[in-house]
């Protein structure tokens, strides 16, 4: 029987004032409380600085990251309003950092175009800071004003005179907010600075790290703090050539953009040799709409159509010919699709996915006349574009054959699972977990530890294709591919579908040494090109199994004493120990090397196991990298490696 409570009236309903809701659920504001929505503090803030670049105001926006681990940002737009409120009778600054919902793009003349995701600005930022600092330059003058977790602590007050205009502001983030971390990651800053310059032509944004980089240099010298500087004179058209570093082109960017009273639109686009359709990205107001929507769609069938039409007028697709579909002709393409528009609607899970359908229309007619004209105007290319679509069309073609003689001998049939797995007993996907484990002997060892309700194993045998350098129908070919694909259960290709997913946990569990890391390189390769979205969704983790383990020397017990998981933490261990000689370091070259119960307790039980979630915080960046570590081109490798090879702290040989 449920317990009623005795009492309940007015006074058990609790009203949070002002910024308090922010402090009590941080996450419906930012996200999350981890890493993620600790960045997006910083990009609630620049967003600010890229509203008045938008509005014509800003070229220059300067952030820096103090040891601390504070930041600070700083434009050179009109500056935050310092004159009193109409309404709330306070000056206008302290009301954009202690309210709601105040600023600039609600209604009235402020912005005409904003790139605020969810329209809750810097206050919460605020909110969720021990102490802002907000500096404004305007009207000849520079103020300040100070806050402490949210609240005024001291009031806005000119300090000097100013010859320039624009906001600097410095937060700190709340440890008590922000549990897991308050260190900020520079990749993860420039990465998305790189974007919104990009995405604003001629913008210029500077990140200045002031922090001592470990990972920058082999020496016990303290490293000099860096500083980086985003600016691009083309705009999206150097975005798609940054997409397409490390790939053979098959043309020169094409450019175009429209207006009408809905909004802008600019599209710049470029084909490779490449078998990727993952290079096709869409921005609404610099926001990056992970989930496609209106613009992305009148995009495609503009794409699909206007190839089409060309290639019949010119004689190269037949009566008889099929169609291309719309993967053949986006095949090999990379392209930006950017919308200005002044009253975004997104939908979708996550907010990423735009919904205005007045916005279709102005995409696809631009297209559809930007792209009919280079193709009529370039014949050489466009022939390539042609080719490369047609080639895509005989390969899906005989994808679907390979698929369809796979089905018959029951390779792809639901029911006629691999016969290398070792499935679990439940059938309930949200509990289900997949390890796909290196080799014969360390999945022996992991069919023998795992619990068998809901751990599954899939050996496999050798390295998998690297399906960046092998299309479709070559990879459908390869045993070991096939086997995921059907041990996973959602398809590939047209017939992808991520609901069908047999576990919502697959673990690549990969030996430590440098062949284990290669093989997951290309698990992770085979999962960004044919099943992105289990990485979106937040179903990819790679495993993390020790590498020593710490035994007391003439113990006649197997005991490991400790599990050591890298060079540096041995060292750290045995530093604690008054006699490490006491101690023998068993080194696991292997997973195959560890017994069950060993394999259990350190990497497969939940209780106590390490694991890494795969997600991609930066499409364009990941987009690039894959195509230079993985793609034909030997050139960007070559580049990549002797760039980064100095940040390789440990080898296994």
């Amino acid at each position: 029987m449920v317990n009623k409570p005795d009492h309940y009236d007015g006074s058990d309903i609790q009203v949070l004032e002002g910024l308090e809701a922010v402090r009590k659920r941080p996450g419906m504001y930012i996200g999350s409380t981890g890493p993620r929505g600790l960045h997006h503090l910083v990009y609630e803030v620049v967003d600010n600085s890229v509203d008045e670049a938008l509005a014509g105001y800003c070229d220059r926006i300067e952030v820096w990251i103090h040891p601390d681990n504070s930041i600070t940002v700083m434009d050179n737009g009109r500056g935050i309003p310092v004159d009193k409120h109409p309404k709330e009778k306070i000056p206008t600054v302290e009301v954009v950092l202690t309210i709601l919902h105040a600023g600039g793009k609600f209604g009235g003349e402020g912005y005409k175009v904003s790139g605020g995701l969810h329209g809750v600005g810097v206050s919460v930022v605020n909110a969720l800071s021990t102490r802002v600092e907000v500096n404004v330059c305007r009207d000849g003058s520079e103020y300040r004003i100070a806050f402490d977790h949210g609240k005024t602590c001291e009031k806005l007050e000119r300090v000097g005179a100013a010859k320039h205009t624009g906001t600097k502001t410095t937060f700190w983030p709340d440890p008590e907010i922000f549990t897991e971390t308050t260190i900020f990651d520079y990749d993860t800053l420039a990465n998305r600075f790189r974007e919104m310059a990009f995405l604003n032509k001629g913008l210029k944004i500077i990140l200045h790290d002031e922090r001592a980089n470990p990972g920058s240099a082999v020496s016990d010298a303290a490293p000099e703090p860096r500083t980086e500087t985003f600016q691009y004179a083309g705009g999206i058209i150097d975005f798609v050539k940054y997409l397409n570093e490390g790939k053979e082109t098959l043309n020169k960017p094409i450019y175009f953009e429209a207006e009408n009273a809905d909004g802008t639109v600019e599209v710049a686009m470029q084909w490779s040799t490449s078998y990727s359709t993952n290079s096709v990205m869409a921005f609404a107001n610099n926001i990056n709409t992970h989930e496609g929507g209106t613009h992305l769609d009148g995009f495609k069938q503009a794409v699909t159509r206007t190839i089409n039409d060309y290639a019949r007028s010119k004689g190269i697709l037949k009566e008889k010919d099929s169609n291309l579909s719309g993967d053949d002709t986006r095949e090999g393409l990379a392209a930006i699709i950017s919308v200005k528009l002044h009253d975004p609607q997104f939908e979708g899970q996550t907010k990423t996915k735009l919904g205005n359908t007045e916005i279709r229309a102005l995409v696809q007619n631009a297209v559809t006349q930007g792209l009919a004209e280079y193709l009529e105007e370039n014949p050489k290319p466009a022939k390539r574009i042609i080719d490369k679509a047609t080639q895509a069309l005989k390969a899906r073609e005989a994808a679907r054959k390979a698929r369809e003689m796979t089905r018959r001998k029951g390779v792809l049939d639901s029911f006629a699972l691999p016969g290398k797995l070792a499935d679990c007993s439940s059938k309930d996907p949200a509990e289900s977990e997949l390890f796909i484990v290196e080799g014969d002997s360390a999945g022996g060892s992991a069919k023998q530890a795992r619990d068998r309700k809901y751990q599954a194993i899939l050996p496999l045998r050798g390295k998998i294709l690297n399906v960046e350098r092998a299309g479709l129908h070559r990879s459908l070919s390869s045993d070991t591919i096939s086997s995921l694909i059907t041990a996973i259960g959602t398809n590939i290709g047209e017939d992808f579908d991520a609901d069908q997913a047999r576990y919502q946990r697959i673990v690549i569990m990969t030996d430590a040494d440098v062949d284990g890391a290669h093989i997951r390189c290309l698990l992770l390769t085979f999962f960004y090109r044919y099943m992105p979205e289990l990485i979106s969704r937040g179903y990819i983790y790679i495993a993390q199994p020790p590498i020593f383990g710490l035994k007391k020397k003439n113990s006649r017990s197997p005991k490991i004493e400790r599990y050591i998981y890298d060079e540096k933490a041995l060292s750290a261990t045995l530093a604690e120990y008054d006699d490490p000689n006491k101690f023998d370091v068993q080194r696991y070259k292997g997973l195959g090397e560890m017994d069950p119960e060993q394999l259990w307790e350190t990497t497969m039980e939940p209780e106590s196991r390490t694991l890494l979630q795969v997600n991609i915080d930066d499409a364009a960046e990941a987009e690039r990298v894959v195509s230079e570590l993985m793609g034909d081109q030997v050139e960007p490798r070559k580049e990549f490696i002797q760039k980064h090879a100095r940040d390789v702290r440990f080898l296994d040989i």
